[in-house]
């Protein structure tokens, strides 16, 4: 029987009854279902509607669907995880379980069950990507000062601690981690008591009810509470920037793992190899990341289109807000554990890194700089070292390798402390800012990033 179908006096289209019906997917969110339930069912017996023999039994059986975990789909009679909920509560304590639906609708229990779940996803993500994060200091750390190329347009540019390149995604990472949190904030409130739409009829305790749930408050409006879904738009919005920067790491260790590269060793437990060339390895982890990147921003799309258009309060169109967050979080969370995995195990040519930083006038700004140091004007200077660097392209050198008379030639003094200027660690040093690339710099960007990630760390193991 439904749980509405005391006004119908026909039977529904069968196709249109197995077509409309959630279960099959909603039935994920059983666990918060009874949470919710057992919330609502507290707030009943203080206002009178059930006795403490009626809770006791409604609570004891509600732990047992708990317990039970999340059903099979094998029941087509079942329309939706609160009829199911329901129906097996009666199984269990007979006619007490029709009084539970007392002074509530499914729409602020969808609205209730959908934010629990977000939340617990958030924890779940957040410890994930804490994990993750950690793994890429851990690399930074055993880089040491190893230096390798910087890139703009996929051009050399400038040479850079590998810890410094790697602290670049460490810093994606923690905008992710923020995002998460301020999304778990705003949507830390209960909408239970809203009622189908303008509030419960009875005098329950909302506030009491958020409590018992760990919701910061009640929800403000019933109207807004029972059709609001920013929580569920900002929570896969937040998911799509994570993995827009995964996809985006994911590509450059593609391109540095290739031979013409060769910075990036990829680990075997995340390799495969050709069923037709047997010399292959291929990044496929790194790939699929980068594939199921799309499928997280199109779950974005959907809920955008879903909710553009629709009028206060609930429609049932909001059925198709659910599936987008289900799967948006599973691939998320998948993705992020294979990151992890891979990051721990994937090693680095430093050697062939540290060459490559030595090639290609990346140490043509630190030459500029230098003869703004001795009092020339950065334009001028830029346009003298362009003009050396013109000469080496013509000799098949590097800048360090002309002589004087060359440099004379380019209107450049070049003596021994110029020439030192340009060396390696002497270009990496003079980049000694908060958030550049010199040693003393990097070491307390590393430090500084442990202390933020046991910070989210410790925030996600509360609300987990």
């Amino acid at each position: 029987m439904k749980m509405w179908s005391g006004r119908f006096s026909q039977e529904l289209n069968a196709d249109f009854e197995q077509w409309q019906r959630s279960f099959p997917f909603d039935r994920i969110l059983v666990p918060y279902e009874v949470a919710a339930s057992q919330a609502h069912a507290a707030a009943l017996a203080k206002a009178g509607v059930l006795t403490s023999t009626d809770l006791s039994l409604t609570q004891k059986a509600l732990e047992k669907i708990a317990e039970e975990g999340i059903p099979e789909d094998n029941d087509p009679s079942i329309e939706d995880v609160h009829h199911y909920v329901e129906k097996r509560l009666v199984e269990i304590v007979g006619e007490v379980g029709k009084k539970l639906h007392t002074g509530r609708s499914r729409n602020e229990q969808i609205a209730t069950d959908l934010r629990l779940y977000v939340r617990a996803q958030i924890d779940s993500i957040s410890l994930s990507l804490v994990e993750l994060a950690s793994e890429f200091v851990e690399q930074a750390e055993k880089a040491g000062d190893a230096a390798m190329p910087s890139y703009t347009h996929l051009q050399r540019a400038e040479p850079v601690l590998v810890a410094h390149w790697l602290l670049a995604y460490v810093a994606m990472l923690q905008r992710d981690l923020s995002r998460l949190a301020d999304c778990r904030k705003r949507l830390n409130q209960c909408p239970l008591g809203s009622g189908a739409v303008a509030g419960t009829i009875l005098p329950l305790d909302r506030a009491e009810m958020a409590k018992v749930l760990e919701f910061d408050q009640p929800t403000a409006n019933s109207i807004d509470a029972t059709s609001d879904r920013d929580f569920a738009v900002e929570f896969v919005q937040a998911l799509a920037q994570l993995a827009l920067h995964l996809s985006r790491w994911a590509e450059e260790f593609i391109l540095f793992a290739t031979t013409e590269y060769g910075f990036v060793k990829l680990p075997e437990a995340f390799s495969t190899g050709s069923s037709a060339m047997p010399q292959k390895k291929n990044p496929d982890a790194m790939e699929l990341i980068r594939g199921k990147a799309a499928r997280v921003f199109a779950e974005a799309s959907s809920l955008f289109v879903t909710a553009k258009g629709l009028p206060l309060a609930y429609n049932k169109d909001m059925q198709e807000t659910q599936q987008p967050v289900f799967s948006a979080a599973q691939q998320v969370l998948s993705v992020v554990r294979v990151a992890t995995g891979f990051m721990a195990r994937v090693t680095f040519d430093y050697a062939r890194m540290e060459a490559a930083a030595r090639t290609g006038f990346m140490n043509a700004l630190a030459g500029a700089a230098f003869l703004v140091r001795m009092g020339m004007p950065f334009r001028t200077a830029h346009e003298r070292i362009g003009k050396a660097v013109q000469l080496c392209v013509e000799k098949g050198c590097e800048l360090e390798h002309l002589s004087p008379e060359d440099y004379a030639a380019c209107g450049i003094v070049a003596q021994q402390a110029f020439h030192e200027a340009l060396q390696l660690r002497k270009v990496l040093a003079i980049h000694d800012v908060p958030g550049g690339t010199a040693p003393s710099q990097v070491r307390a960007a590393l430090q500084q990033a442990k202390e933020t990630l046991m910070t989210y760390a410790g925030a996600a193991h509360v609300g987990a």
